[in-house]
């Protein structure tokens, strides 16, 4: 017996059973990253004069900006990857998906020779209340970048391209569930990079 409202939209809602899950699931996302920034900012106006400046000098702008672009660019081929399905291309799927895939992972790499040299220059986050919520906001986030390149790899690989062969509008679905779920972790990074890198 299939679950009711799984594709079809609950009259009550004009949401999914699904997509009213994951909205709920990013609001208290929201409110885990919305605290988190709260306490940058009390941080930030409780810290001397010109601390958070100095500390925040020590980033590195150029690999910061390389992986913002990365990450934008990994929000258009998730979007193209539900597309192509909605069109009925499942290669073209294939192919967005694993771009997805792929930047996720320079994402990380490149997050991975940041926090490298920071370590090799002595910079941790006992160093500084900065460091300290630095690790912690892109660490987190970082997480959230390896969550959701778990499920997302799941459904790129053939385990879980059986669905669309049996169920293609079920498929298609999780996938963009999967999507909104990625938008918000980009959404997060694009806070992230002005306030810690830029200000």
């Amino acid at each position: 017996m299939q679950i009711p409202y799984t594709i079809e939209e609950r009259p009550e809602t004009g949401l999914n059973n699904s997509k009213l899950g994951i909205w709920v699931f990013l609001a208290s996302e929201v409110m885990l990253f919305g605290g988190l920034f709260s306490a940058y900012v009390f941080l930030r106006l409780a810290a001397p004069e010109g601390d958070f400046a100095y500390w925040g000098s020590k980033l590195n702008v150029p690999l910061a900006t390389l992986n913002t672009l990365v990450l934008i660019s990994s929000s258009v081929t998730v979007i193209m990857s539900w597309a192509s399905l909605k069109l009925k291309d499942f290669e073209k799927y294939k192919l967005y998906m694993g771009l997805t895939l792929l930047c996720a992972t320079i994402f990380l790499v490149i997050k991975y020779f940041e926090y490298t040299s920071k370590f090799h220059h002595g910079y941790y986050p006992s160093s500084s209340n900065f460091m300290a919520i630095y690790f912690t906001l892109t660490g987190l986030h970082g997480l959230h970048i390896i969550g959701g390149m778990i499920v997302m790899t799941y459904f790129w690989l053939p385990a879980g391209n059986k669905l669309w062969h049996t169920d293609p509008e079920h498929f298609t679905n999780r996938i963009e569930i999967a999507g909104l779920y990625w938008h918000f972790v980009d959404l997060v990074w694009i806070f992230l990079f002005p306030i810690l890198y830029l200000l």
